[in-house]
């Protein structure tokens, strides 16, 4: 059971480093991430409540690229975890 979980954990990493690795996925996220900070900028003294919601937006695109790295660190450790028991067997 361990190991199917590992082996699941392992392959979310594997395609969120793929997904991170995509450079229309990227420059979607720069993008949004622009746009964000455009709108924000441009908001009024008075507009609180549109900067409020901008940030939000901009708080979950960071999000989401922090979950995909996320998986992809918790890939790589399972896979180094596993080099060093097959070393330590050898």
């Amino acid at each position: 059971m361990e190991k199917e979980n590992e082996q699941k954990l392992i392959d979310l990493g594997a395609e969120s480093e793929a997904l991170l690795a995509t450079p229309v996925f990227n420059s979607t996220i720069n993008g949004l991430v622009e746009a964000c900070f455009q709108a924000f900028i441009n908001t009024k003294p008075e507009q609180e409540a549109e900067r409020e919601k901008t940030y939000h937006h901009y708080r979950a695109l960071v999000d989401i690229i922090s979950t995909l790295k996320q998986r992809v660190e918790v890939k790589d450790n399972i896979e180094k975890e596993r080099e060093e028991k097959q070393s330590d067997k050898s």
